[in-house]
């Protein structure tokens, strides 16, 4: 189930739905690229899922300049119009920083939160945020740092690649950003998820993609070091798009969090096999 919300500030958010509609909340923070749609793997007994698009992307109005910490008053908007008393949340990759703005900002209503293969912040202290991506990154935040005016071209090239293909060519499209575990992976239906996903997030235009590369590059709008809420934080070791060391930076810096390094996933399967697990993880915050 989708629908648009209205928010107060003028601009719209669309909203996707997986699971039991009386269940508790868990909301979801898509990747880079990417938008809200759901993986019925992730269905879970007792959790109504919800994902949106993140602005710029599928179908919500974008923000232009928007920072990390901008998502929580989406977020609060969100809770309000679908009446969330409690919830929890997770993000995926570049959502994975915006889950941990909700951690930092939300109102009480947040229980907890999951950061899955999320970025750290790129002028952390001990970081070398680019050290083992993948090609395709690596050029891509090259172009980042160099502002819009620049990244956009590649950005627009790289979105029309990936909406000319069909599933079944997904993983050779983004051959360069594949680790061998999530190059094994990039098949069936996981391939058909992240290409419908991708397909709906980019349909409109590429802002939604711009804006997440320039507001991770920047700073977030929000101090790890005041999280107080309970935080996952899960990291595949073979991933090529976010490596283990964020993972590891996460872990060492935001405060009272649980880890897991497991070197038996990669990006991509971490969202094939351990959903339900964090799902279980959030509900036991409850």
């Amino acid at each position: 189930m989708s629908r648009t919300l209205a928010l107060p500030d003028g601009r719209s958010l669309e909203v996707h739905e997986l699971g039991d509609p009386d269940g508790f909340p868990i909301l979801f923070h898509h990747g880079t690229p990417g938008s809200g749609t759901l993986y019925e793997r992730w269905e879970t007994p007792g959790v109504r899922l919800v994902g949106y698009d993140r602005a710029g992307y599928g179908g919500s109005t974008r923000n232009p300049g928007r920072v990390v910490a901008d998502v929580v008053s989406d977020v609060h908007a969100l809770a309000d119009t679908l009446g969330f008393e409690r919830f929890a949340t997770w993000g995926l990759s570049g959502g994975g920083p915006h889950s941990l703005a909700c951690a930092a900002l939300c109102d009480e209503r947040l229980v907890a939160a999951a950061s899955l293969a999320g970025v750290g912040p790129y002028d952390a202290e001990g970081l070398d945020w680019l050290a083992g991506m993948g090609e395709g990154n690596q050029q891509e935040f090259a172009l980042v740092l160099q502002g819009e005016e620049q990244l956009r071209p590649a950005i627009e090239h790289e979105r029309a690649g990936l909406l000319a293909i069909s599933a079944a060519e997904l993983r050779e499209e983004m051959a360069p950003h594949l680790s061998p575990t999530d190059a094994g992976a990039l098949t069936g239906s996981l391939a058909a998820y992240f290409h419908g996903n991708m397909q709906h997030g980019l349909a409109a235009g590429a802002d939604g993609w711009i804006d997440d590369d320039l507001a991770i590059a920047k700073p977030w709008g929000f101090e790890l070091g005041s999280i107080e809420r309970p935080v996952l934080v899960l990291q595949g070791g073979d991933d090529l798009m976010v490596p283990p060391a964020h993972g590891e930076w996460l872990a060492a810096n935001v405060p009272g969090n649980v880890s897991r390094i497991d070197d038996a996933h990669g990006h991509l399967t971490l969202v094939e096999h351990l959903i339900p697990e964090v799902h279980e993880w959030l509900l036991s915050h409850t």
